[in-house]
């Protein structure tokens, strides 16, 4: 009797939907140019948007900590596990988003979910989110009894109805993403902080695709609506700008100390090797004191979306350096990134459930260490490829 069946029947359905990929193999440094399945390609799929995951303070920093510290924390945070160097993390952090302090998780999806259980838990409450939020956001209003309601993407009409809906609950928070990381746009914070606020309602903002990208310098999306002191729970990464791992939360004292005693993945996660601490701190001083890397990310990503929109590529309303490239049907999708792939340029397709049925597409994401040659390349590949696949006119 093969009681686990199912997966090769799942498995043999993902296929016929042109769903199924293999994962590809990194063979060098995550960088513009990769070695990817013994193929030397410009790379399009990385969310290593600075290039700081091999800038050599980081590196340097992480080799100095393990002779330091050792290579593991060996406990989980509330018990022995805090050590030094996550407690001057923490404090960058906060100083680095302009709030009272912050708490680092093991991973975004640790925060999300961990936050967002904690701080509305109980039936009586009530969570108001986009339909375009992160899976992570959804896994964490899984996890709560709360009454759930979800408004239709950037509708701030159809946000105000949900909150009119919520009124009576014990708590009420409004949660979005501030960079979503499959289309590009920006949530319109403005209007939503505003709209919260009027209904009693608290706002957190998933930040992970706008930290190190967003702002003057790189403090995130609530810094370039100029929102920073009135969004109560920032979220953010530490994976993607940062170059490194973790997620985090900034916000007031009391935040960070309510979310010590009641976030889970905080409670039961081994805090992260000292290391990986090391590097994300050194990451937050490079911010602050290499403008640089941040001008140059957006200078490429003026080049890249302008070129691809003129050629004749739906781009959708992205708006930052995650640029959609859609398609629409799956097999399309992955049809163009195999194409690519061949042509010297990796994109990966991308279909449902991660974006919505008839709306697949490759997400290209250009970072700072792209060269002016490495992204006409992709481009020369894009309208070669697109014409192939009749995307765009010959």
């Amino acid at each position: 009797m093969n009681t686990m069946k199912f997966l090769s029947e799942e498995l043999d359905d993902l296929k016929r939907k042109s769903l199924y990929r293999k994962l590809r193999i990194l063979q060098s440094p995550q960088q513009s140019t990769s070695i990817i399945d013994g193929k030397t390609v410009v790379n399009l799929s990385s969310n290593n948007y600075l290039g700081l995951a091999t800038h050599p303070r980081l590196k340097k920093a992480a080799v100095q900590a393990i002779e330091k510290w050792g290579v593991g924390a060996g406990a989980v945070r509330p018990i022995i596990g805090t050590m030094e160097i996550h407690d001057q993390l923490e404090k960058e952090l906060a100083a680095f988003k302009h709030t009272q302090a912050s708490l680092v998780f093991v991973a975004g999806i640790a925060a999300n979910r961990g936050t967002i259980q904690a701080v509305a838990p109980d039936e009586t409450d009530a969570i108001i989110s986009d339909e375009l939020n992160h899976a992570s956001i959804i896994d964490g209003v899984r996890l709560t009894k709360a009454k759930r309601l979800v408004y239709p993407h950037k509708d701030v009409k159809g946000l105000e109805e949900a909150l009119k809906k919520a009124q009576g609950s014990r708590r009420i928070l409004v949660v979005t993403d501030g960079v979503f990381s499959m289309d590009g746009d920006l949530a319109p914070l403005p209007e939503i902080v505003e709209k919260a606020h009027q209904y009693g309602a608290f706002v957190m903002v998933d930040d992970a695709h706008g930290s190190g990208v967003m702002g003057p310098h790189g403090e995130g999306t609530t810094f370039h609506f100029g929102l920073q002191d009135k969004i109560e729970i920032q979220m953010a990464t530490m994976s993607k700008a940062v170059g490194v791992l973790g997620g985090y939360v900034a916000g007031s004292q009391d935040l960070r100390e309510f979310l010590i005693h009641k976030a889970r993945p905080f409670l039961f996660s081994t805090a992260h090797p000292p290391a990986v601490a090391a590097a994300c701190l050194e990451a937050i001083k490079v911010l602050k004191e290499e403008p640089e890397h941040h001008q140059k990310l957006w200078e490429n990503t003026k080049f890249f979306k302008s070129e691809l929109t003129r050629m004749g590529f739906n781009t959708g309303g992205s708006v930052t350096p995650i640029t959609p490239v859609i398609v629409g049907e799956a097999a399309t999708a992955m049809k163009f990134s195999d194409l690519l792939f061949e042509q010297g340029v990796f994109a990966q397709g991308i279909g449902f459930p991660t974006v919505p049925e008839g709306k697949a597409r490759l997400r290209t994401i250009v970072t700072a260490k792209h060269t002016k040659e490495e992204l006409s390349k992709a481009l020369e590949a894009f309208g070669k490829v697109g014409k192939k696949l009749a995307l765009v006119s010959a």
